[in-house]
């Protein structure tokens, strides 16, 4: 009798503690979408509230903290290439419903924002699906993939009934956090602009999303110089608004499939178009990139930018405003991204000799208002790429290897690995060259230039 007491007792502990257990977890992975968050500086989620679903950030070498420092000078490498973000930015941060804030970079005149309880109505978004086959879509105009914002295409959660209806902020405040520029067409702003305020009651979603998304606006997704510039844009927002997981992606346009798209489903933790969705969608933390046309890549044609790399180890030894380990850092997030160890940035290139990439420029279908077509930065590239190899194979002091770079047609992960493998890269200059975000410490490159096409030192 005392046995089966005791068997009894046992159980009934048991099913106590596991009802405690499914409890916390349902809670953990289940958050009030009502509770309010009650200072401008609380997160919008907690550390149980991520789901097993976010890819972690990898380990990389060139890793700096990316906190803000207050005495970054505005026009320093960390201000154009790091955290140059303001965390004064303005806020609306709304009692009882939801909040959002922007965080403002003088050196690169433009913002990261991020907000909570967002809903977007993809119905009031007009634009293309997107992610198509483009064989599907040849000749589609370009003006019907990006995005035209109804009223009301986003809206936020507000309990002050006197500002249902109204804009959630002012042209004073887009002028402040994002000027214009040369930028026609300025999706960002054309968003925020769209977001209206709503009652709690009309806040009804088809889908909530609760783990942070980063929503990304892209104009030329075909282009690697440009994708890489989108990349680094969403890579720095995520680390400004201190996301401890890799956040969901939402691309807010209607391109077609492209294929750097891997990369991008490699880099987040998942890959989504805005019109996949089929009714109103909300985000309990969005954070908004800024255009790839506002990066300090970018910008690096046009305007000189005073910055040199340096090693992460030697700047945690002695701090340097003119030089900096990000884009080293960003390299390394696309190599571990695709599954590559991150230390090949500093094994020596193999005994069996020395690797010469020459990347070329290939005829390729890159969207649907391509001809195939690309423009030649090198008349007599054949011929340039002929002579390299008669050199090398004539070079007897050391075993080198001409590898002929046609990437038009070749997955990421094998150009990654090419690059990776170069002691030398030899290009016209181009959107090619980009690659060498990537490539390791020691690699040169000769980048070939002609007068229309010099691009104001980039590369270097």
């Amino acid at each position: 009798m005392k046995t089966c007491r005791a068997r009894v007792k046992k159980i009934v502990v048991a099913l106590f503690a596991f009802n405690s257990i499914s409890l916390y977890l349902f809670f953990s992975f289940h958050p009030d979408h009502r509770s309010p968050f009650n200072t401008p500086t609380a997160l919008p989620y907690s550390q149980s509230h991520l789901s097993l679903s976010l890819k972690p950030w990898p380990i990389l070498p060139s890793y700096l903290p990316w906190s803000h420092n207050p005495h970054t000078k505005f026009n320093s490498c960390e201000a154009f290439f790091g955290n140059g973000f303001t965390k004064e930015g303005e806020q609306v941060l709304l009692g009882g419903g939801g909040w959002f804030r922007c965080y403002y970079s003088d050196a690169l005149k433009t913002s990261v924002c991020e907000g909570g309880r967002i809903r977007m109505i993809p119905d009031k978004i007009d634009m293309s699906h997107g992610g198509e086959k483009l064989e599907s879509v040849i000749g589609r105009n370009e003006s019907e993939e990006l995005p035209n914002f109804q009223d009301g295409a986003f809206q936020i959660e507000v309990a002050d009934r006197s500002k249902i209806g109204k804009q959630m902020v002012d042209e004073e405040f887009l002028d402040k956090f994002f000027e214009k520029g040369e930028i026609l067409r300025h999706t960002v702003r054309e968003l925020i602009r769209s977001t209206r305020f709503v009652d709690a009651d009309e806040f009804v979603c088809s889908k909530w999303i609760e783990e942070p998304a980063i929503l990304v606006t892209r104009f030329e997704y075909a282009n690697l110089f440009h994708t890489v510039t989108e990349w680094y844009s969403a890579y720095v927002a995520s680390r400004v608004t201190g996301l401890p997981n890799r956040p969901h992606l939402v691309f807010v346009d209607g391109h077609c499939e492209a294929p750097l798209q891997e990369t991008w489903a490699a880099l987040f933790s998942s890959l989504t178009y805005a019109k996949n969705f089929t009714g109103p969608v909300c985000f309990r933390h969005a954070i908004l990139a800024p255009l790839g046309y506002e990066t300090a890549l970018f910008k690096g044609i046009t305007q000189t930018i005073d910055c040199y790399g340096a090693s992460a180890h030697d700047l945690l030894k002695i701090p340097n405003d003119n030089k900096t380990a990000r884009l080293s850092e960003f390299g390394e997030m696309i190599i571990a991204a695709l599954g590559f160890p991150v230390d090949r940035h500093h094994i020596p290139k193999p005994n069996s000799g020395h690797n010469i990439l020459f990347v070329r420029r290939e005829d390729y279908m890159a969207h649907p208002r391509h001809a195939g077509k690309v423009e030649s930065r090198l008349s007599n590239e054949q011929e340039v790429f002929d002579s390299i190899n008669i050199w090398a194979s004539n070079h007897s002091k050391c075993r080198l290897n001409v590898v002929n770079g046609l990437f038009a047609h070749m997955p990421m992960k094998e150009q990654v690995r090419a690059i990776q493998d170069a002691s030398v890269i030899v290009g016209a200059h181009g959107a090619g060259l980009t690659h060498i975000v990537y490539a390791t410490p020691n690699t040169v490159i000769l980048e070939i230039s002609n007068n229309d096409y010099r691009g104001g030192g980039i590369f270097s």
